[in-house]
């Protein structure tokens, strides 16, 4: 890990806020209370927001430590800001009697930094980034602390349209769709964060050019998946996702019927899902009872849209590179009817499939370009075509035909922002 230091050329910029914000109003004693056990702090959320509005480009809003009871979304649309609390563990700002606002924080800005506090209980998203620059997210916990519902907010940590990005450290329980999403945007680095409890514990969806390392995702429906959907603004590609830990993802899918997240079976280790330029390698992917790795077309997914699909969409998985992981277990009590009935017959009712599971869809006009293939080494246990495209009548154990090589992705580089350089720099 390379955590990133705190430039002292921006700490000559702060604008310390936190004596006011601690005299609005007195936090709980315990930073650990349940949600919902104390009143709503509508003074210090007052405060809170005007700060918000009321600042400038290089100011550092402080959020001093306590539980903090709001009932009212946050915003902030200037850029340039810093939102710094005491620590994860000891600024939480609870929104479990939230009344207004569809996001606990709302930040349309640019060179925005967040980091030392949790955001819990939110009606809808926790934390939303909406089209800015220079993102970092560093030491933020979000979570739902009545555990995996449909009724819990979408999704935890969400930068959607955005560019250079860096959620670090950071954490995410219970989110009814993702835990750490980053939605079409460019330029993306997910490093050191644990997800558990989500449907989807990191999600990287119609994004160019990201990293996902060094995280744990346990406990969700599905570890980390790369998709692509339609009707968006832009075609993802260019994931590597390396030195991760994905065990485990067992809970039964929570998500909102009809979503496409709805889709994922519980038990999905790696999901990549009509995505391109995918690179997996050096993870620990263990115990994930569908399969340890799931290749898949957006044949596959199950979901509609009213819209259809735009024109020009890409349904196709291609040059999906599967090396150098560590495998355990997995695959032997996959989700869904369909599923355990294909596992029984063709690896008996105490066999499981190989660690790598594909839906079998190639585009027919590319299947010879060598960097588009499927390729997966030995260090998983094997490939099983699911034919999809016959209606999965065929399935077969493909592991010898998939054993090739793809060119190496290169890894993503984040620029520095405006006001916090040396941090960004040793990212």
């Amino acid at each position: 890990m390379h955590p990133l230091r705190t430039s002292h050329r921006l700490l000559a910029l702060v604008v310390a806020v936190a004596g006011a914000l601690a005299a609005c109003s007195k936090p709980a004693s315990d930073p650990n209370t349940r949600a919902g056990d104390l009143p709503v702090d509508v003074d210090f959320g007052k405060k809170l927001q005007g700060q918000l509005l009321d600042a400038k480009p290089g100011t550092v809003v402080e959020i001093p430590a306590g539980r903090w009871h709001l009932d009212r979304g946050l915003s902030l649309r200037v850029n340039g800001v810093t939102i710094h609390g005491a620590g994860m563990d000891k600024t939480i700002l609870s929104f479990r009697n939230q009344v207004a606002g569809p996001e606990g924080l709302l930040a349309q800005a640019s060179d925005f930094r967040i980091e030392g506090l949790t955001i819990e209980d939110t009606k809808g998203d926790a934390l939303k980034i909406n089209s800015g620059e220079n993102i970092t997210i560093r030491d933020v916990r979000v979570r739902w602390t009545d555990g995996p519902k449909t009724s819990n907010g979408a999704y935890g940590l969400y930068p959607v349209k955005t560019k250079n990005v860096l959620i670090e450290n950071s954490q995410s329980f219970g989110a009814a769709d993702a835990g750490i999403y980053v939605g079409q945007s460019r330029n993306v680095v997910v490093r050191g964060c644990r997800a558990e409890q989500n449907v989807a514990g990191i999600e990287i969806e119609n994004t160019i050019d990201a990293d996902v390392h060094d995280n744990v995702a346990t406990g969700n429906t599905g570890g980390i998946l790369v998709f692509n959907m339609p009707n968006l603004s832009q075609p993802g590609h260019s994931t590597r996702v390396f030195h991760n830990k994905v065990d485990a993802n067992n809970t039964g899918n929570f998500g909102a019927k009809g979503t496409a997240v709805a889709s994922v079976p519980a038990g999905s280790g790696v999901v990549v899902n009509s995505n391109s330029l995918v690179e997996i390698f050096d993870n620990d992917v263990t115990n994930n009872a569908t399969a340890n790795v799931i290749i898949s077309s957006y044949y596959s997914t199950g979901y509609a849209t009213t819209k259809g699909v735009q024109p020009g969409y890409d349904p196709y998985p291609r040059g999906i590179a599967v090396h150098d992981n560590r495998f355990a277990g997995g695959g032997d009590s996959p989700d869904g009817m369909d599923l355990k009935v294909l596992k029984t017959a063709m690896f008996g009712l105490n066999g499981h499939f190989p660690d790598v599971l594909w839906d079998g869809y190639v585009d027919p006009a590319r299947a010879d370009v060598a960097e588009e293939r499927l390729c997966v080494d030995a260090t998983a246990s094997g490939v099983l075509n699911a034919d999809g495209p016959h209606k999965y009548k065929d399935p077969k154990v493909v592991t010898d035909a998939l054993r090739c090589k793809l060119t190496p992705l290169s890894p993503v580089t984040l620029v520095p922002p405006v006001g916090v350089a040396a941090s960004a720099a040793a990212a």
